[in-house]
């Protein structure tokens, strides 16, 4: 495995890197810098996703055949890192990067002419149903109904921490189609209109005092047949696919650099001095750079046209761990400053004043929302599960 970068691979770089100098703008810059969650306001990633679409660039994994750009696997890991590095809003992943790649995998001619481009666009806006009330990390125990009737299913029933489904106008969830068997065989994976009579949204207002997450109930809602994708009762098989996209790596060039607005914020609050504190961040820049290393494995795999295997589930907990691990570093730094609920303050463009020095602005409501990392996109028990039985045979 070799990390030195090409000449071809430095010159992209550098385009990279001119294309970011020259498209953002402060106030999407600010918003990068005040994101607390990994799901960024949609009034900031929407208009860079615009800007990136013009540019061909908005899902670096898509295909060309799709509107992608067609880059390769270090490509992507480069565009990653720079866009991380400039303090770029993230994109919205429930079009891009989950169901935009369900739909080329397995949707029908006509789903991929219709849905693909308005996914690049970000015409179309896209919220995951899969969790419920009683299914979360056991989620092939879902219950929401949907019944045939005729040319549609009829769906009741609902779906419980619902990202961004409040601004959301479609919709990818999984249903029960039929209760007869094994859990898993009779799951359907539908699209659906949000606008659609009988859905009805309520917000869940989070710890960190924000509206990110949802319930989404379905009352008689009627979906198309045309809006499933693979065959009925087949869903599970559309799902797993789905997850490997959700789970997958990627996320050391955005540690990296929440690592070091960390080191620069305790440097000039004078923590760094405490040698119990740099110990800490010393342990947190070893775990980043471990991911990292394990990430370019995983791309030296993908490049030879190998499966990674099990290796998304670890990098996902790992991911999530050291992600948890800088949040608390922060709120150290952060003392008393983080006690301070100033969401105005967050807010990109506000006259607000921040309290406190603004690189610690967002440590307590990034810590508190990043402790969803344990659980979403599988729990990191669930992970362990599967490492240990795929990886050590147990």
């Amino acid at each position: 495995m070799n990390l030195d970068l090409s000449d071809e691979e430095l010159a992209f770089r550098d385009e990279v890197r001119a294309f970011l100098d020259q498209s953002l703008t402060p106030e999407l810059r600010e918003a990068g810098r005040r994101a607390t969650s990994v799901f960024m306001d949609k009034r900031y990633s929407l208009p860079w996703q615009r800007l990136l679409h013009a540019r061909g660039w908005a899902a670096p994994s898509w295909p060309k055949q799709y509107g992608g750009p067609g880059w390769n696997e270090m490509q992507r890991h480069i565009f990653a890192a720079e866009c991380a590095r400039a303090g770029a809003p993230s994109l919205a992943p429930m079009g891009l990067r989950m169901v935009g790649p369900v739909i080329m995998g397995f949707g029908t001619v006509e789903q991929k002419a219709y849905y693909l481009p308005r996914i690049l666009s970000g015409e179309d806006y896209w919220c995951q149903g899969y969790s419920e009330p009683g299914a979360g990390s056991d989620l092939a125990s879902l219950k929401l109904r949907a019944v045939r009737d005729g040319d549609h299913y009829v769906l009741n029933g609902s779906k419980l921490w619902t990202t961004h489904a409040h601004w959301a106008n479609r919709m990818f969830c999984l249903a029960r189609t039929d209760a007869s068997g094994k859990p898993q065989a009779g799951i359907t994976f539908l699209l659906l209109d949000m606008e659609a009579p009988g859905v009805r949204v309520r917000p869940i207002i989070t710890l960190a005092g924000e509206h990110e997450v949802n319930e989404v109930f379905f009352e008689d809602v009627r979906v198309p047949v045309s809006g499933r994708v693979g065959e009925e009762n087949q869903g599970w098989t559309v799902a797993k696919h789905l997850l490997e996209f959700e789970r997958g790596g990627g996320s050391a060039p955005g540690l990296k650099a929440l690592l070091e607005r960390t080191r620069a914020a305790a440097e000039a609050g004078g923590l760094v001095s405490d040698g119990a504190f740099r110990r800490r961040l010393a342990e947190a820049e070893v775990m980043v750079q471990a991911i990292e290393m394990s990430e370019h494995r995983v791309l030296a795999a993908l490049s030879a046209g190998k499966n990674p295997g099990p290796a998304s589930s670890m990098l996902k907990t790992q991911g999530g761990e050291a992600m948890q691990l800088v949040d608390e570093l922060l709120v150290e730094v952060a003392g008393a400053y983080g006690a301070v609920d100033q969401p105005l303050a967050r807010v990109a463009g506000s006259n607000q004043a921040a309290v406190g020095p603004e690189a610690v602005l967002t440590a307590m409501p990034r810590y508190l929302n990043d402790r969803a990392a344990s659980i979403y996109g599988g729990s990191n028990e669930i992970q362990r599960d599967i490492m240990a039985r795929l990886v050590l045979g147990l």
